[in-house]
């Protein structure tokens, strides 16, 4: 195995001021053999080299990717996971709506400006690959940051389930008529710095800004750090007033930015536990099954790298800081009034042929042929017929709106809920057992913003957004097999402004390589109602390839 960036110190932001400028990368898209938990497999790395490599920038910079498909027998794509994609819908990678798949021998160039700071992460957003290691840091530095005199240096820290099996083995066994129970593929393992030894040295006296990524296919981590306070100063990507705590709970898809001071007479290493919470719902005080944490690794705050770095850190309860009371460091309202108003149940389901599948308002998200915004782009005034796009769960919003999203979690476990191109207002997020939503519940009129939530067991969440980025943008629920389940909307955001949108000529080549159709509805017809080559029954086997040693 390859390793290249765990744990690293990363460079602080240039100085206010600094030339905007084009970062550039060029990307391999290759098969590598890994062992991050001490067992062998092959995973999807970049050029030739796994964990994947960090993407860096400054806000005003614009980030340019160009990929090359090296797999050989698997198409692949990339989101830019919290980007904004601000006039760049076309690039925010998620196969089937945004683009189409990468063939093998394909390149393909992503193109974004980096509007907004803070702590992101990029991953394929195609047939489950990233749980196989495509994935990595994306960090867009701030030369305006309001906490740049409160730490010294800066530390990645990435956590993760772990399967030893590849994805499309996993998927096909979990989605068959047999599984009665909706039971997702459970990990081998947790890992830190996708298989590092979770050292992270540092010296007494400094404060360290930690950029905490959970980017696992299901599970949430805990993070504790010895008998130190976290500072949390942003999450997913958005400042927040300076908040103390001792434990967090953070999301697949989530991630937390955390100072932390090394005291000045530290004469000894600092352990710090990670924790997979692999319950449906550690809160709950009489659960189905005993609440217990199988898998967990412990990492070192190393002050001194000739003493003990092997000790260990017991923690007697898992008590995380409740991550919807945070504070917006700009005192941002609540968006007001609503004009439009999108109700998600969610719960398991079966499809026609009998396979569970995942369902919002009792219907799973079936992948078409065509890219949705493809069809946005080519409808004109009838791309706002929401029939014209399949069984995608489209909704419309118009520009300019405030957009209520709310959420009813009908299923007995934690579940972790994202929105592509906006950070929400999260309104409120109340805990397990409170029912479905309704009108006159109460809301936090500063309310926190992120584009990931946990929403609890039979329970409910209430996000705003204001659509002000036009764009066909996915809201899915980030446990990666659920998601493969079909657990997936999407919002058609002011597609007005989307008619005659320009597609990159390479993208088009890319959907000609693969014989897709890239205008008309989602079945490529010129009439937008002409459902006829519409996908409306999920396949039954699971497309995807297994490493072989021919790869």
């Amino acid at each position: 195995m390859q390793r290249g960036y765990f744990p690293i110190l990363i460079a602080l932001a240039q100085v206010a001021g600094s030339l905007a400028k084009t970062v550039t990368y060029d990307w391999n898209v290759t098969w590598v053999m890994a062992s991050p938990d001490g067992f062998s497999r092959p995973v999807i790395g970049i050029n030739d080299a796994w964990p994947c490599p960090i993407i860096e920038a400054d806000v005003g910079d614009t980030v340019t990717v160009n990929l090359n498909n090296k797999l050989g027998n698997e198409t692949t794509g990339l989101h830019f996971h919290g980007i904004n994609q601000i006039n760049s819908n076309d690039m925010d990678g998620a196969v089937g709506v945004n683009q189409c798949p990468v063939a093998p021998d394909t390149t393909v160039k992503y193109r974004f400006y980096a509007d907004e700071p803070g702590t992101y992460w990029y991953h394929s957003h195609s047939m489950g690959q990233y749980p196989d290691g495509l994935r990595g840091p994306l960090i867009i530095h701030d030369p305006d940051d309001p906490y740049k005199n409160a730490y010294d240096e800066e530390v990645i820290l990435s956590l993760s389930d772990w399967y030893r099996d590849q994805t499309p083995s996993l998927v096909s066994a979990m989605i068959q008529p047999n599984n009665t129970q909706f039971a997702p593929p459970i990990p081998n393992s947790t890992i830190v710095n996708d298989g590092g030894d979770g050292h992270i040295p540092v010296e007494p006296g400094k404060t360290y800004r930690l950029r905490l990524i959970n980017w696992s296919a299901m599970f949430s981590t805990f993070i504790q750090f010895d008998s130190f306070d976290m500072d949390v100063i942003a999450i997913d990507a958005t400042y927040v007033s300076r908040q103390s705590a001792k434990q967090l709970r953070i999301s697949a898809a989530q991630r937390f930015d955390v100072l932390i001071t090394i005291p000045r007479n530290a004469n000894r290493n600092y352990p710090y536990l990670v924790a997979l919470d692999l319950n449906e719902d550690f809160t709950d005080p009489d659960p189905p099954r005993p609440i217990q944490f199988p898998f967990n690794v412990t990492g070192m705050l190393v002050t001194d790298s000739g003493k003990d770095t092997s000790g260990s850190l017991t923690v007697q309860k898992f008590d995380p800081f409740d991550d919807i009371t945070f504070q917006p460091h700009d005192n941002e309202t609540v968006y007001s009034p609503v004009d439009r108003r999108w109700v998600l149940d969610f719960d398991y389901c079966h499809d026609e042929n009998g396979y569970p599948r995942a369902c919002f308002n009792n219907s799973t998200y079936i992948a078409q042929k065509v890219p949705a915004l493809y069809s946005a782009a080519s409808l004109g005034e009838n791309n706002t017929q929401t029939e014209a796009y399949g069984p995608i769960g489209a909704f419309v919003v118009e520009y300019g709106e405030v957009l209520e999203i709310v959420i009813n979690n009908h299923n007995g476990a934690i579940h972790p809920f994202h929105l592509h191109g906006h950070q929400f207002q999260v309104l409120t997020r109340p805990e397990s057992n409170a029912g479905n939503w309704s009108a006159d519940v109460a809301i936090n009129d500063v309310p926190p913003r992120r584009d990931t939530v946990a929403v609890n067991p039979n329970s409910y969440a209430v996000f705003r957004i204001k659509a002000d980025n036009p764009g066909v943008f996915l809201f899915h629920c980030h446990v990666e097999w659920h998601v493969e389940m079909g657990l997936t909307a999407t919002l058609l955001e002011a597609p007005d402004k989307l008619r005659d949108y320009t597609i990159p000529q390479d993208h088009i080549d890319a959907c000609d390589a693969m014989g897709i159709p890239t205008t008309g509805n989602a079945a490529g017809n010129e009439e937008w109602d002409n459902t006829d080559g519409f996908v409306t029954v999920p396949p039954t086997t699971y497309t995807g390839s297994i490493y072989t040693e021919s790869d």
